[in-house]
C-alpha cells in the first residue's frame, strides 16, 4: 500500500516540526494548522501548506475538530497526525477523521477509548497477565466502598479519576482520617478537568522509579517494543528529564517489563506507536500504571538510543505497511538524556514565563540533538504549553552521557525569559542523580529549595502522559 500523498499535522510547536521533518524524509506533503498565536511559529513556515483555523485559545483552534477537518478536506489531505496533547488521545476525534474517509496516525477510537478509561485498562492488563499495582476491582462508587477498598490495600493509598492525567483527580490518603477528604477533592477536580467524576482507588508505591516501554504495533499482529525510558524526575506529575536506559533496570527486569508491555498491547490488538507505564519499586518489583496511545513528548531518548524513526514508523504503520522491524533487530547502544528545556521560572514553583525571546543559540556537536521550534525574537505564547525545546544527549554510558548533556546545557543560551536550563544542571550535578539514587520525590525531596516549592507541598506519586 503506498504511503499518503499529503499529511495534515494537528499540533502546533516542536512535535509538528519534528513530523514535519519525518514526513519529509518520506516524501510526503505536509499542512501545518495553526492558530492566531502562532502565526510566526516555525511549523508554518516549513510545512508545505498552511491553514489558520482559528483565535489563540486551544478551544477554539487546536481542540476544534470541525475546524482541523474543515482544513484536511479543504486542503486535500489523506491523513491527520495529532502529535501528543490536544486531540492525540481523544476517541470521538479519531472516529470523526475515520468517517471523513480520513487516515488517523494512531489507534481506532476503540482503542484510546478503552485505555482511556484507567480502571478499564487497568482490568485488561491485570487479564492479560501484566502485573498491577493493588486497589479496587474497577470504580469505588462512593465513600463507603472507598473505605472498605482502602482496609483492604492498606494506606496510604491514592485516589485516582479513571480518566485522568498530567496529575489532576489523583489525592493521597495516608490515613483513614484523610480519605473522604481526598474522596471528594479527586471527584470535583476530576469532575471539572475531564466532565467524568469516576474514581478507582490505588496502594501508593512509596517513592517509585516511573519507568515505560515504548512499543510499535502494525495491522498484521506484529508488536515489538524498545525497551524502556526512566521519567522519575518530575515535579508535580510532569516529567522535567528523561533517560534510557533506566538505571533501576537490569537486562533481566528490561526482557520481564519489555514482554509484559507486549502482552499488554496485544490484549487490545494495538496499533502504532504508544507507550505502556510502569511504577518500578526498591525491590525491582514493577507496576501497570496506564497506557498511553499516542507518540510520547520523550520519543526522541528511544529514537538515538535503538536508531528507530518512532515518528517514521508511526505514518508507515499507519497508511498500512507491515513493519520491518522485528525484535531481534532492535539493538540499544549507549546511553542517552532528555532535558524538557520549558519557559518557566524553577525558583517560583514553576511559573509560566511566557514573553520574547531576545537571543537564542542551541548547542551542537557530536551526540547532541536539539528539538525546537523557538529562535531568536521567537516570542512564547500564554496560550499552550511552555515547552520550549527539547535537549537530547547520547554518551558512551550515563557518566559520559551526563557530562556531555552539561556541556549542552553550557552552550545553550536562551534569554530574555527565566527557562529550566540551570535546573536541569543542578538535577545532573547532584550526587544522588548521578548515583542512580533517586525516584519519582526527588525534585520534592532533594531540590525542594531551588524548585520553589513549599514546605507544604504534598507528596506527589505519578506522572503525566
Amino acid at each position: 500500500m503506498p504511503l499518503f500523498g499529503k499529511v495534515l499535522i494537528a499540533n502546533r510547536g516542536e512535535i509538528a516540526l519534528r513530523i514535519i521533518r519525518a514526513c519529509r524524509h518520506l516524501g510526503i506533503k505536509t499542512v501545518a494548522v495553526y492558530s492566531e498565536a502562532d502565526h510566526d511559529s516555525l511549523h508554518v513556515r516549513f510545512a508545505d501548506e498552511d491553514v489558520c483555523i482559528g483565535p489563540p485559545l486551544a478551544m477554539e483552534s487546536y481542540l476544534d475538530p470541525k475546524r482541523i477537518i474543515a482544513a484536511a478536506e479543504v486542503t486535500n489531505a489523506e491523513a491527520i497526525h495529532p502529535g501528543y496533547g490536544f486531540l492525540a488521545e481523544n476517541a470521538e476525534f479519531a472516529e470523526i477523521c475515520e468517517e471523513c474517509k480520513l487516515t488517523f496516525i494512531g489507534p481506532s477510537g476503540q482503542m484510546i477509548r478503552q485505555m482511556g478509561a484507567k480502571a478499564q485498562a487497568k482490568e485488561m492488563m491485570q487479564k492479560a497477565g501484566v502485573p498491577i499495582i493493588p486497589g479496587s476491582d474497577g470504580l469505588v462508587a462512593d465513600i463507603d466502598q472507598a473505605a472498605q477498598v482502602a482496609e483492604r490495600v492498606g494506606y496510604p493509598i491514592l485516589v485516582k479519576a479513571s480518566a485522568g492525567g498530567g496529575g489532576r483527580g489523583m489525592r493521597i490518603a495516608a490515613a483513614p482520617e484523610e480519605l473522604e477528604t481526598a474522596f471528594n477533592m479527586a471527584r470535583t477536580e476530576s469532575a471539572a478537568a475531564f466532565q467524568d467524576d469516576s474514581l478507582y482507588i490505588e496502594k501508593v508505591i512509596i517513592n517509585p522509579h516511573h519507568v515505560e516501554v515504548q512499543i510499535l504495533g502494525d495491522n498484521f499482529g506484529n508488536i515489538i517494543h524498545l525497551g524502556e525510558r526512566d521519567c522519575s524526575v518530575q515535579r508535580r506529575h510532569q516529567k522535567l528529564l528523561e533517560e534510557s536506559p533506566s538505571p533501576v533496570v537490569s537486562d533481566k527486569l528490561r526482557r520481564q517489563m519489555g514482554e509484559a508491555a507486549i502482552l499488554g498491547a496485544r490484549a487490545v490488538d494495538y496499533r502504532g506507536a504508544g507507550t505502556i507505564e510502569f511504577l518500578v519499586d526498591a525491590e525491582g518489583n514493577y507496576y501497570f500504571m496506564e497506557m498511553n496511545t499516542r507518540i510520547q513528548v520523550e520519543h526522541p531518548v528511544t529514537e538515538e538510543l535503538t536508531g528507530i524513526d518512532i515518528v517514521s514508523e508511526q505514518i508507515k504503520i499507519a497508511s498500512g505497511e507491515k513493519m520491518e522491524l522485528t525484535q531481534e533487530k532492535v539493538d540499544f547502544r549507549g546511553h542517552v538524556i532528555e532535558c524538557r528545556i520549558n519557559a518557566e521560572d524553577p525558583s517560583k514553583g514553576f511559573r509560566p514565563s511566557p514573553g520574547q525571546i531576545s537571543s537564542f543559540h542551541q548547542p551542537g556537536g557530536q551526540g547532541v540533538r536539539v528539538d525546537t521550534h523557538a529562535y531568536a525574537h521567537y516570542v512564547i505564547p500564554p496560550f499552550y504549553d511552555s515547552m520550549i525545546g527539547k535537549l537530547i544527549v547520547k554518551g558512551r554510558n550515563r557518566s559520559d552521557a551526563i557530562r556531555r548533556t552539561l556541556t549542552a546545557l553550557d552552550e545553550f543560551i536562551i534569554e530574555g525569559i527565566p527557562t529550566t536550563i540551570d535546573f536541569h544542571k543542578l538535577i545532573l550535578t547532584h550526587p544522588d542523580f548521578a548515583s542512580g539514587n533517586f525516584d519519582t520525590s526527588f525534585i520534592e525531596t532533594k531540590l525542594r529549595e531551588e524548585a520553589g516549592l513549599s514546605k507544604k507541598e504534598p507528596e506527589k506519586v505519578g506522572t503525566d502522559k
